[in-house]
């Protein structure tokens, strides 16, 4: 038997921030997001060796391990050691599973739309599927965030554990005392195809390190600088305006409200934006876009912009003079997906 899942990636669509300790530790945050038909897949094949195998086909990366604890896999396969390492903690008894973890991401790390927890959440999602665990979304995506934030230690939100898990479009709310609840909105098809339409995805080829911008946001949050906490009450508040105009299906107040939080979303630490960032936003100002935001925690990856109409066109050939290359998507009402095939 071979166990397979996959969870879907994130295009943030406001309030992107306010999910970062300690923000919502201390006022609570609120965030949108939809996913998208791009994956992070994993399949669990047990072994009938005494060995653990690792192998991220995206990147080329295959490495195998002694039975035991893996503390430390290096070559970009972590994640993989975290979720295997809880799994035996948690759910075996300390037994250790000899199993081979292939995974997959549609777009490399670094992106900004969630993958590497999308990744945890889909290796969670391969031995639950294979182990026959009983947990339910909230328990996938709280034991995912567990993994990257605290076992692993990696600076990051609450957000996109969530995203991946649940699927579709989400109104998240992150309460002071750590309480997280994941409002599924009923946005009419229609809608969902005007705005995947009027959503320009553009791929930047260039990664960041996204730790280093949130480590800065929570440094300053923790000193109290009121500029910067000013700025990411205001993104909250995009958060608000954004449920009401999807609900409403008044898209045309989106625009405007991408170019409110991305205005703010700069000021809330530093690394954000960048003058070929700054340059991008303002030609695709300059070609029909009427707003947009950077994914993610900024500094790189991908960016999105909206624009009316049919002046997507327009702006897709204006980008074409700039390094990076547009991503056709389809928004999806599904979150994390699992199942089991018997191989032949």
């Amino acid at each position: 038997m071979i166990y397979r899942s996959k969870a879907p990636l994130r295009i943030g669509l406001a309030g992107g921030g306010t999910d970062v300790s300690p923000y919502c530790d201390e006022f609570g945050g609120a965030v949108l997001n939809a996913t998208i038909n791009l994956y992070a897949r994993a399949s669990a094949r047990p072994l009938k060796e005494n060995k653990v195998i690792f192998h991220a086909v995206d990147r080329k990366i295959k490495k195998e391990f002694p039975l035991g604890e893996i503390n430390e896999a290096g070559f970009g396969l972590d994640l993989h050691a975290g979720v295997y390492n809880r799994i035996i903690k948690q759910f075996t008894g300390g037994k250790f599973l000899p199993v081979e973890i292939t995974t997959s991401v549609d777009v490399p790390p670094g992106s900004g739309l969630g993958t590497s927890s999308a990744l945890v959440v889909a290796i969670i999602g391969a031995f639950a599927e294979m182990l026959s665990l009983p947990l339910g979304e909230y328990d996938i995506a709280r034991l995912a965030y567990e993994i990257e934030r605290i076992d692993m230690g990696m600076a990051g939100g609450k957000q996109d554990q969530y995203a991946a898990t649940f699927g579709g479009f989400n109104f998240m709310e992150f309460s002071a005392n750590g309480k997280v609840i994941v409002n599924p909105l009923r946005i009419k098809q229609r809608h969902m195809d005007e705005l995947a339409h009027n959503l320009v995805l553009f791929y930047t080829q260039t990664s960041r390190n996204s730790s280093l911008i949130i480590e800065n946001q929570a440094k300053a949050i923790a000193e109290k600088e009121k500029k910067r906490i000013e700025a990411t009450h205001q993104l909250k508040e995009q958060a608000l305006r954004m449920k009401e105009a999807l609900l409403k299906g008044e898209l045309h107040a989106m625009g405007e409200i991408l170019n409110f939080g991305w205005l703010h979303k700069k000021q809330i630490a530093d690394g954000i934006s960048n003058p070929e960032i700054d340059r991008l936003y303002e030609i695709a100002l300059q070609n029909g876009a009427i707003g947009g935001k950077i994914s993610g925690a900024g500094g790189g990856g991908f960016m999105t912009f909206y624009c009316p109409g049919n002046n997507r066109y327009n702006l897709i050939d204006a980008l074409a003079h700039f390094s990076g290359f547009v991503v056709n998507y389809e928004f999806t009402t599904s979150g994390l997906t699992t199942w089991t095939y018997e191989q032949d």
